[in-house]
């Protein structure tokens, strides 16, 4: 048998072809993961906001970034952060003090965009904070990120929540009494 087949008649497997190139990020994401590395400069080394924000615009792909979505973010959580820790602690187990700093930074901006960005869909916001942790955060971070957003979104846009389809687990049903079963 030729290294071309598998068995008789049996095309061997196509080669594997390169990935595609990654889409490039939604400017609003960058943005978020700008705001989440200034805000963990900000509160592990303490340095100041005015250098950390003009270190960051240094990086060659911030120029991809809403900057001033990136703005709002930084200095609004930073100049917001007791209000914002009262909201983490009151919907953590544990104080914004206990929080790895990662997991902090991501909650902080999260918090904020529920309270202060009503025109971004809560869901939105708990999608965006579970892919900032998973892309800088420990291994299950990102679970208990979509945990206290979830809890901060039912209080801080309750109306929203309870609006919202419940979504169901699984695919959707295929079968009798199904929508669209039996066209």
């Amino acid at each position: 048998m030729s290294a071309a087949e598998d068995g008789p008649g049996v095309p061997a497997a196509p080669a594997r072809t390169a990935k595609p190139a990654r889409k490039p990020k939604p400017d609003r994401r960058l943005s978020r993961e700008y705001a989440v590395q200034g805000l963990y400069e900000w509160l592990v080394a303490r340095h100041d906001l005015g250098v950390i924000d003009a270190h960051l615009r240094e990086d060659g792909e911030f120029s991809r970034c809403d900057a001033a979505w990136f703005d709002t973010l930084l200095h609004g959580c930073a100049s917001r952060r007791a209000e914002l820790d009262t909201h983490l602690a009151r919907h953590g187990d544990r104080t914004p003090e206990e929080l790895s700093p990662v997991e902090h930074a991501v909650l902080l901006v999260g918090v904020y965009e529920l309270l202060q960005a009503v025109e971004i869909p809560y869901r939105v916001v708990i999608n965006e904070g579970i892919e900032l942790a998973k892309a800088f955060g420990g291994t299950d971070g990102h679970r208990y990120v979509n945990g206290v957003l979830d809890k901060a979104a039912r209080e801080i846009r309750a109306v929203e929540v309870a609006a919202a389809p419940a979504r169901r687990p699984g695919p959707p049903r295929r079968g009798p009494g199904a929508a669209g079963a039996g066209r």
